[in-house]
């Protein structure tokens, strides 16, 4: 099976374009679609956070929890969308529309590339090392590193999105830099006609 997207992190941003994305699921336009998303997230910086300051999301939660529940809110939602939740992205081939995406136990066909894992100095996927440069918006003692990229777009079919684009360390940036991926996405399925996808009570 060859997937029309597979997104890398399973973090804010990556879910965040993974429930934008399966949303539109009724849509003549994506109904077809292959959509995966890589959910390792040992490293997530998630994973010690607090939360008193993000929008919808009741105060003290914790970043362990966010993540677990928005694994499964994805799957119970979305269940087209393929997850694969134990392996690390250690490559990536090819280019537009035929990339490889190899992993420490898989390889995966795409026509195209969302990578959100963040913006640690210990990015390491190779394929993608010569887009890596310093992070314009993070202090210089962290040592972070965003890659190369044109309103997320890094290169034709590769898109970055989080903090590995180039945005600050807040969760409500993150998953608005996933969503938005998400939309250019559609628009490209949609024959470049601009779309969104919204749910409504109407």
């Amino acid at each position: 099976m060859k997937f029309d997207t597979l997104i890398i992190g399973g973090g804010v941003s990556g879910i965040s374009c993974a429930l934008v994305l399966g949303s539109a699921k009724n849509k003549a336009f994506a109904t077809q679609k292959k959509i995966g998303i890589f959910t390792h997230q040992k490293t997530s910086s998630l994973q010690d956070a607090l939360f008193n300051n993000a929008y919808g999301i009741p105060p003290g939660t914790l970043g362990a929890d966010l993540l677990n529940n928005s694994t499964k809110h994805l799957a119970e939602t979305y269940p087209h969308i393929t997850q694969i939740p134990a392996e690390k992205v250690i490559k990536i081939e090819g280019e537009f529309p035929d990339f490889t995406v190899i992993t420490n136990k898989n390889s995966y066909e795409t026509k195209s590339i969302v990578v959100g894992i963040g913006s640690a100095n210990t990015f390491d996927i190779e394929g993608l090392m010569k887009y890596v440069e310093t992070h314009q918006k993070a202090l210089p003692a962290k040592q972070r590193i965003q890659l190369k990229n044109n309103d997320h777009l890094v290169n034709d079919g590769i898109y970055v999105i989080g903090t590995l684009a180039g945005w600050r360390s807040q969760l409500a940036i993150a998953a608005g830099s996933g969503a938005a991926v998400a939309t250019d996405l559609l628009t490209l399925w949609n024959d470049g006609t601009q779309t969104h996808a919204h749910d409504s009570t109407r």
